[in-house]
């Protein structure tokens, strides 16, 4: 069986108004409250995300802050979303952690 033959079957389709609305729970469930379009944790930005055509991007704070430095991601996969999602649990957690 070669390569080009795959499992025969593919990820569904990429539905960035979808994703968008798991991320919005996701980012919730983490601890962060939505206001105006941007995620928040004690009254500081964290996370901001748009649909911009067929992929969701997602603006991330490097480090929580009054005027924070966004990494923009771009996700085109339901795959990377979900890992875009652990990472940020992860540093939320150590933000936390350093916060107390």
């Amino acid at each position: 069986m070669s390569e080009d033959e795959g499992w025969g079957f593919a990820a569904p389709p990429f539905k960035p108004d979808e994703a968008l609305q798991r991320l919005k729970r996701d980012l919730r469930e983490a601890g962060l409250t939505e206001r105006g379009g941007v995620f928040e944790r004690r009254g500081t930005a964290i996370a901001r995300a748009a649909v911009d055509g067929a992929q969701l991007k997602v603006e991330t704070v490097k480090q929580p802050a009054r005027s924070p430095d966004w990494q923009v991601q771009c996700f085109k996969s339901a795959a990377e979303l979900r890992d875009y999602v652990a990472a940020l649990k992860k540093k939320l957690a150590g933000w936390s952690d350093r916060d107390d």
